[in-house]
């Protein structure tokens, strides 16, 4: 199973302007180092965090319990003129298991409620027998195809309606997806087969004109799971492997 934490800033809406809106520059700054902090204390436990929408992170933690998320909610809250609440969930595959943690999130009220703060919901946990999947994905050549011959701002168009597509394709089998930076983007997929990833990138190489290539790893903890796809991915880039998707497993 795998385990998804779902954080929202707790009346992040309204905060932002009362009494008057707050400047721009810092409201990002604030967004940005909560999203750095969040990633350092959840990789401080094998976890792994997403920025998602910023105001909403989202966050694979496979190993975490209570305490562990009541101890980043108590350091956030001493840190921050903002408050986290959080949702826990864990299934099958990522798209259930965040569909649990939103649902556990909204348990605790509505994302601008005045009265929500450091809501600490959790459904499940996953148990110690449970493993991480994790792809990381990029396109092939973005240099030679995007970067050296496309505007700036042309590259990212592309590379966002790649995103779209995957997380829309990736959604429709269980998974999740993440733009990471780059051309590089991340999947939590618990249970979905190297055959059905690798038919997946292929229908949105076919709608979005770039080759997909993806390595996945598998482990007890997200952190190792991503370097095992970070691993996997450089083996292709370095021809070692003849194929658009290679899986290492460490769980033995």
């Amino acid at each position: 199973m795998i385990q998804i934490t779902l954080i929202q800033i707790d009346n992040y809406g309204p905060w932002t302007v009362t009494p008057g809106p707050r400047a721009e520059p810092d409201l990002q700054t604030l967004q940005s180092r909560l999203y750095g902090d969040l990633e350092r204390e959840f990789g401080a436990h094998g976890g792994i965090v997403f920025f998602n929408r910023f105001d909403n992170l989202i966050a694979v933690s496979n190993g975490m319990d209570y305490d562990d998320h009541k101890l980043i909610q108590d350091s956030i809250r001493n840190r921050y003129p903002i408050t986290i609440s959080m949702g826990v969930g864990s299934a099958d595959t990522a798209y259930e298991a965040q569909k649990i943690a939103t649902e556990m999130i909204q348990k605790g009220g509505g994302a601008q409620s005045a009265s929500r703060c450091e809501v600490l919901n959790i459904d499940s946990l996953a148990d110690d027998d449970s493993y991480v999947q994790i792809a990381h994905i990029d396109i092939d050549d973005v240099t030679g195809l995007l970067t050296d011959v496309e505007t700036a701002f042309d590259t990212s168009i592309k590379v966002y309606e790649v995103l779209n597509a995957l997380m829309v394709e990736l959604s429709q089998i269980g998974g999740l997806c993440f733009f990471i930076g780059g051309d590089n983007y991340m999947a939590p997929s618990n249970n979905i087969s190297d055959d059905v990833l690798r038919d997946a990138l292929e229908r949105v190489d076919a709608k979005t004109g770039v080759r997909l290539k993806a390595g996945i790893g598998r482990s007890k903890t997200p952190a190792k799971a991503a370097d095992m796809a970070d691993i996997g991915l450089e083996d292709i880039r370095a021809d070692k492997v003849d194929d658009t998707v290679i899986i290492y497993d460490d769980r033995k």
